[in-house]
């Protein structure tokens, strides 16, 4: 089975159409490929690419405001199928719905993630509306 890798052209319109003022949080999960799978000759791990694609994709994600609040090591599924593993989770916040899709639709920015692509074998992408820490769960 493929991997979720790219948002679909509906779940970009479902994103725009969620207008809301403020910052939006996007929890990542990421499954890594162990040998990146790059149209070219290029050779390298997953973890390799994925670098290549933080690196690179840096200052377009900084250039609209984006930081990363959170970041952790996924060690055990404790609730969910037992052969689901995610190498990499974090969660980056953006000032805006705006400011995410104009990192996206920057042409510097699309030229990084060919490196995400030949990276991520599967992967999870939820849109979160910030709350305040400290509180009960509900």
């Amino acid at each position: 089975m493929a991997g979720w890798i790219d948002p679909t052209r509906d779940q970009l319109k479902a994103m725009s159409e969620l207008s809301r003022q403020g910052p939006i949080w996007m929890l990542n999960l990421i499954r890594l490929r162990k040998t990146a799978k790059y149209e070219g000759r290029e050779e390298a791990t997953g973890a390799e690419a994925y670098a290549a694609y933080a690196r690179e994709s840096e200052p377009f994600f900084k250039a609209v405001g984006g930081k990363i609040i959170w970041s952790g090591a996924a060690e055990l599924m404790v609730i969910g199928p037992e052969d689901e593993r995610w190498d990499l989770c974090f969660v980056a916040e953006y000032p805006c719905v705006a400011a995410f899709a104009d990192m996206l639709g920057n042409p510097g920015y699309q030229a990084t993630v060919r490196h995400r692509r030949a990276a991520v074998k599967d992967s999870r992408l939820l849109r979160i509306k910030p709350g305040a820490a400290g509180k009960v769960f509900a």
